[in-house]
């Protein structure tokens, strides 16, 4: 069967949800449909809306390939999230991985967990490891985890409500999720020893076609019975998807939205500090990719909730009056994961084009930190959101001393998802190179900011 031209990409972040249609030839967004991606706080625990977005999803179908045509579907999701399935429904709701709920049997956890030098997995807050989600899930709801009969990641889990099948794949298997063992390639020793082998369905390459979409998708949507759909992916290894093969290794690709995660392509492990958020995320080919991040668009939205595009005068004056930002606003998290966040000045004395700009700056050095134990490549490509932020990419520049680039793409992440029907394809619009920041006194702002850590 020849590949599909016209691709939608139902991409479900954990900020906002969209479906997208990529044609496949050019690289280019045809159509996009977007929803805040809410969290509902009824029922056992905080959990996805997922009928909610089930009807947003088929919605955008209907009226995509109403207006536009579509022959495939992707799907690429965030990490850290699984759905407990009984049979064909739910055993319990997907749990929201920011719910503190994990944290009560985290000391039990701890005596069951893998080491990180089988996993790369650090221990992370809440729910951002699955394996901790299941464990809490396991204990806190003994009745309603005895009827689960799978597993699902979260790409699959929509997956297998378009198609009925049901499969697991290493992408968001290798997701800092305690589960999966990434240079043996195998399933974490705790998975057998916790009796959860048999719950999660066999792992299939992302970019398996798992079947055509249900005759009741079909009828909700218009599309034909035989609209193929693939197995999904984790959002930031579909942001790498558009660059393997492409570039020579090492090289890193930091894949920003909620999360600001670096990824660093051909790089080494021996960096990482599990204490420091620091892990390795899995490609679409198996293999271990040396990661590091923070929440920077959850922090930039909160610091800047105004953010306007900062002036020239903005920028020297931020470092000229050492208005500084100091990490982290989310605790647990990032290369400084005990740090308490704050300014170094009134911020609320600043202007909108002020305050852009020392969070931009702010942004770029942590991300600097983050690079420390990730490695950096011999270039460095920006995908997402940070990609229109000049600022952030002049800065960034300056700090590690390689290119840096931005993406043109819409979403990188999008335009990765839609390669899995082929595995290869253009990465559409060429990067706009940054060139470094030359501003008077930045080197030393950097240096008083690395002082205050």
């Amino acid at each position: 069967m020849a590949s599909p031209r016209f691709i939608a990409v139902i991409d479900i972040g954990k900020t906002n949800a969209k479906v997208l249609l990529i044609d496949a030839e050019t690289g280019s967004q045809l159509a996009v449909h977007s929803t805040p991606n809410t969290v509902r706080q009824d029922g056992l625990y905080p959990h996805a809306d997922v009928e909610r977005l089930a009807a947003f999803i088929l919605e955008s179908l209907r009226d995509i390939h109403a207006q536009h045509g579509i022959e495939g579907i992707s799907i690429t999701t965030h990490g850290a999230t699984g759905a407990l399935m009984a049979g064909d429904e739910l055993a319990m709701p997907v749990l929201d991985y920011e719910h503190k709920g994990p944290d009560d049997t985290s000391a039990a956890y701890g005596q069951v967990r893998p080491a990180f030098s089988e996993t790369l997995s650090p221990r992370l807050p809440n729910g951002l490891n699955l394996g901790a989600q299941i464990f809490w899930q396991s204990q806190a709801h003994v009745d309603r985890f005895a009827a689960v009969t799978a597993i699902l990641t979260y790409p699959q889990y929509w997956a297998w409500r378009l198609t009925g099948v049901m499969a697991s794949e290493v992408t968001s298997l290798g997701c800092h999720t305690d589960l999966w063992a990434p240079e043996a390639g195998t399933f974490s020793g705790m998975v057998a020893e916790r009796g959860w082998s048999g719950l999660f369905p066999f792992v299939k390459p992302a970019n398996t076609v798992l079947g055509s979409i249900l005759p009741a998708v079909a009828e909700a949507t218009g599309l034909p019975a035989n609209t193929p759909v693939t197995c999904g992916i984790h959002d930031s290894n579909a942001s790498l998807l558009p660059h393997l093969g492409v570039h020579e290794a090492p090289f890193t690709i930091l894949s920003t939205g909620t999360w600001v995660i670096a990824m660093t392509v051909g790089g080494a492990t021996t960096h990482l500090d599990p204490e420091r958020d620091s892990l390795a995320n899995v490609d679409a080919f198996g293999r271990a990719v040396p990661t590091a991040r923070f929440m920077g668009g959850r922090e930039f939205d909160m610091l800047a909730p105004s953010a306007v595009e900062p002036g020239a005068a903005d920028i020297a004056k931020v470092i000229a009056q050492d208005m500084r930002v100091l990490p982290s606003f989310v605790a647990g998290v990032g290369p400084f994961p005990g740090s308490i966040g704050r300014w170094t000045i009134a911020s609320e004395q600043l202007s909108a084009g002020e305050r852009t700009a020392a969070v931009s700056l702010y942004l770029a050095l942590v991300t600097r930190q983050c690079l420390q134990l990730s490695g950096i490549g011999r270039q460095i490509i920006i995908e997402g959101p940070l990609a229109r932020n000049t600022l952030f990419g002049q800065a960034l520049a300056a700090l590690t001393g390689v290119p840096v680039s931005a993406s043109g793409d819409a979403t990188g992440t999008s335009l990765g998802a839609s390669m899995l029907f082929s595995g290869k394809g253009t990465t559409a619009t060429p990067g706009l190179v940054r060139v470094p920041l030359q501003a008077q006194g930045f080197e030393a702002y950097c240096a008083r900011w690395r002082e205050r850590l």
